[in-house]
């Protein structure tokens, strides 16, 4: 299956302008990823491949979740590319997590290419079941409503 990629033709003509040469590197143009809630957390998946798990940086910073990795760049000594599409260079995407997640409780892996990052949901955003009291109940809501006000 081919995808439509508007910026492939674009980078075609800038080398071609510029004279670059294949095998020359070039930036990654984005970390495709999956996000998903799974109960009381939140699955992302971030393909990554050749990445040197050491290079990862996983940060949290008001709110945003930020993804780095850097793929080193092959050597040119010697060869003749007859086409080079594996990007080397940094990669980084952000996400924003909200004020539902537990951030400090945040766990990752690297495992054959992909990271998986698990967010936990805070306890606060989790779901809960509300007692419902009996009628007798009923003037005492009342009463501590009417001393509140």
């Amino acid at each position: 299956m081919l995808r439509f990629d508007p910026y492939r033709d674009i980078d075609r003509l800038t080398e071609q302008v510029l004279g670059t040469q294949a095998g020359s590197a070039r930036s990654p143009r984005f970390m495709p990823m999956d996000l998903y809630r799974s109960g009381d957390h939140y699955v992302l998946h971030a393909d990554l491949p050749g990445i040197d798990p050491g290079s990862i940086d996983l940060s949290v910073d008001g709110g945003n979740l930020t993804i780095r990795a850097e793929r080193s760049a092959r050597p040119d000594e010697a060869v003749q590319w007859m086409a080079s599409e594996r990007f080397s260079g940094r990669y980084m995407r952000q996400l924003s997590l909200g004020d539902d997640v537990d951030s400090s409780q945040i766990r990752a892996a690297y495992h054959n290419g992909v990271l998986t990052v698990s967010i936990p949901v805070a306890e606060r955003a989790k779901p809960r079941r509300i007692e419902v009291s009996a009628d007798d109940d009923q003037a005492v809501i009342e009463s501590s409503s009417a001393t509140n006000r």
